[in-house]
């Protein structure tokens, strides 16, 4: 019986290439465009992998991680986000995300991610420190993360015009 692989992901363009790949692999594929739309399919068909994408229209992929697990505790579980914030990889894994992956990944970045068994402690750390603008959007995520995805508390917490907290989180994070 082939491996069976869920992907949770609400974009097409991306649903479509990585279902594909998937399949030419030769996994079993089904695709949920919401956390709600996942839950559903969780009725009839029970992954032994998953892809989930962070930031959906609905409930976050974050939600979606315990029903995953509850759902067949033996589970690899990716966390896949264009939004990728030291607060919430931590907190995906803390829910029971088997790996956290940053966008854009492909079919073998996600292969490998959930297939690596142990963590690596020989991972190469970096020479160059994240920049000021990179600091500010982990702090102002972890930050937000703490007073519940409160805007208006999180820009009085940082001290900061809720307009212009709204600014900054609308643009996509910086990349170092």
């Amino acid at each position: 019986m082939a491996t069976r692989f869920l992907i949770v992901d609400d974009d097409p363009a991306f649903t479509r290439v990585l279902s594909r790949a998937m399949t030419r692999r030769e996994f079993e594929v089904q695709v949920a465009r919401s956390a709600e739309e996942a839950e559903k399919t969780l009725l009839t068909w029970l992954p032994d992998m998953a892809t989930v994408d962070l930031k959906m229209e609905g409930n976050s992929g974050l939600s979606l991680i315990p029903t995953l697990r509850s759902a067949n505790p033996e589970m690899k579980i990716l966390m896949l986000t264009g939004y990728a914030s030291i607060a919430t990889a931590v907190e995906a894994i803390k829910l029971g995300a088997t790996q956290y992956l940053p966008k854009p990944a492909d079919a073998d970045q996600i292969l490998a991610a959930l297939n690596k068994v142990e963590a690596d402690a020989e991972v190469e750390v970096t020479d160059n420190p994240m920049s000021v603008n990179r600091l500010e959007w982990e702090h102002i995520q972890k930050v937000l993360k703490e007073n519940e995805g409160n805007i208006s508390a999180t820009a009085r917490a940082l001290g900061m015009h809720r307009r212009t907290l709204q600014r900054k989180l609308a643009k996509r994070p910086v990349k170092q």
